[in-house]
């Protein structure tokens, strides 16, 4: 298909036609003066953009804190800087709202609702209104989307310069549709306030809609493969992105999203931009994408050594039921019958592994008289949205999931996670899990465990042992080996190596 006409019009400037060309010395003379037009313009655009990155200056108040005082929240916050910028100041974290740098408009009044910033906030927000690029690593439900939404925000209310139509200001990439919108409806709070245009971009439904969405909106939330789409056709031109977060990068390139990020981010301003990146775990690919496009990034790492075994949030209450696959659904209806059948029945999340198990389980829930909806790839995107709501505004109180749902969801109040079927990996069943014990909040997960999951047992206990949690003898008799976590592209014959690592040489004696 051919583009059409109004995007090639709004994008990209009319080709001359052979006959217009000039000849070949004139054009060589024109080219040389391009050439050094922008061998000028370069430095004074980097003097504009130092200027901002330094623009950011800490609260007196703040200032006038002990240091004993922001150690010890440090400490108990288990939260570490990693700054390759040996001489960059050391800014202490917004421990409070009140310590926000001010604003012209009335950007922070939806804070109102928080009683403080979470971990994540408090440490990366002087490192990003600072400029900085900023590596952060912390647990799902933490805060990470107004930890990268609110400095980019800023950032746009206090630009005094005009948009171009089809040239957002920051992109923000998530792995999901489902994750996107969330980031969306966070952030849309606070847009509206800071009258900043955010639209969200993502496969599944029309492009004719997002294609007029992306005329007047100066920060995009999408997903790689619906993005790369429209910047091919020439729908969006990302020439002007100077703030871009990747948020879940871990789970964007277990999903194989890694060559389209590159691509979405090759004609994004490398001088002028800021880079964020978000991730709950720290792998070597993660570290490699992260070290081919950002510039000298603070890393942020709120919890612990990022590359040791995943960690579950210590709020939520594990437990872990060793059973015949058999019995399954039956123990699955009597934990359902223990929490919804009260005057206030509880949000139930009830994880599957494959589609068909989950729309099997969701009609055995309805059949037993359970207000159910459900989320899995067979859905289209308007059913799935509409599931999703229902479950937010409690029209069904139990949602059947797959692992679609599983990473970066905020579902408020969901008081417990059934793992019905174990994930394929350890790294998974913590990020399901994740989905309680939000926001400060105390949480709970019942998992049903058959001898076909063993393989995954030695992790799994290493994850309760972890969290304090209590280790089933039942759990302890298939082994505590840890198997390596399989790569989605390479199965069992992937191994993450040190490509750094200088070579050996062998000698053999005669």
């Amino acid at each position: 298909m051919g583009k059409r006409s109004h995007e090639s019009t709004d994008l990209n400037p009319k080709k001359k036609s052979k006959s217009d060309k000039p000849p070949k010395d004139k054009k060589e003379k024109k080219e040389k003066k391009e050439k050094k037009d922008k061998t000028v313009s370069e430095p004074q655009d980097n003097v504009t953009e130092s200027t901002e990155k330094t623009s950011y200056t800490e609260a007196s108040a703040l200032s006038a804190l002990p240091q004993s005082e922001i150690d010890t929240y440090l400490k108990e916050k288990v939260i570490k800087f990693t700054d390759p910028t040996a001489d960059a100041p050391a800014l202490r974290p917004l421990i409070s709202f009140d310590y926000l740098p001010p604003s012209d408009s009335d950007l922070y009044a939806p804070l109102k609702s928080f009683p403080a910033p979470t971990p994540i906030q408090a440490a990366t927000w002087p490192l990003l209104f600072a400029g900085r690029d900023v590596i952060g690593i912390a647990e799902t439900g933490s805060g990470k989307t107004l930890a990268f939404g609110l400095p980019c925000l800023r950032k746009l209310t206090e630009s005094k310069k005009s948009q171009k139509p089809y040239h957002p200001t920051a992109v923000i990439i998530s792995p999901t549709r489902e994750l996107a919108m969330q980031i969306y409806d966070q952030l849309i709070k606070f847009a509206e306030v800071a009258k900043a245009g955010v639209t969200c971009i993502f496969g599944g439904v029309r492009k004719d809609e997002q294609r007029e969405a992306l005329k007047t909106s100066a920060v995009v939330v999408a997903t790689p493969g619906r993005l790369k789409d429209l910047q091919n056709d020439g729908s969006v031109n990302l020439g002007k992105v100077k703030y871009l977060v990747l948020d879940e990068a871990d789970r964007m390139l277990d999903k194989g999203f890694e060559q389209d990020i590159k691509d979405i981010i090759e004609p994004m301003p490398v001088s002028r931009r800021q880079t964020v990146m978000f991730t709950a775990t720290w792998p070597r690919s993660v570290r490699d994408l992260a070290s081919t496009f950002m510039n000298s990034p603070v890393t942020v790492t709120i919890g612990g050594d990022p590359s040791a075994d995943p960690r579950a949030n210590t709020r939520i209450k594990q437990e872990v039921e060793v059973l015949d696959g058999r019995e399954k659904e039956n123990r699955l209806i009597q934990l359902l019958n223990k929490s919804q059948r009260g005057k206030t029945p509880e949000k139930v999340l009830v994880f599957c592994l494959y589609k068909k198990e989950a729309m099997r389980v969701e009609r055995t829930i309805s059949y037993k008289g359970f207000k159910v909806a459900g989320i899995h790839g067979d859905l289209n995107q308007s059913d799935r949205f509409r599931n999703l709501e229902a479950f937010k505004s409690g029209a069904a109180t139990v949602l059947v999931a797959t692992d679609v749902a599983a990473r970066g969801l905020d579902i408020p109040a969901v008081k417990l996670v059934i793992n019905v079927t174990f994930p394929l990996t350890v790294e998974d069943y913590v990020h399901r899990i994740g989905r309680t014990g939000r926001a400060g909040a105390e949480g709970h997960a019942i998992t049903l465990f058959t001898e076909q999951d063993k393989g995954l047992a030695g992790g799994l206990v290493n994850v309760l042992k972890a969290a304090n949690q209590h280790v089933p003898e039942d759990l302890m008799k298939f082994g505590t080996t840890v198997k390596k976590k399989q790569h989605d592209a390479y199965g069992a014959f992937f191994k993450d190596v040190d490509t750094d690592k200088k070579a050996t040489k062998i000698t053999f004696d005669d």
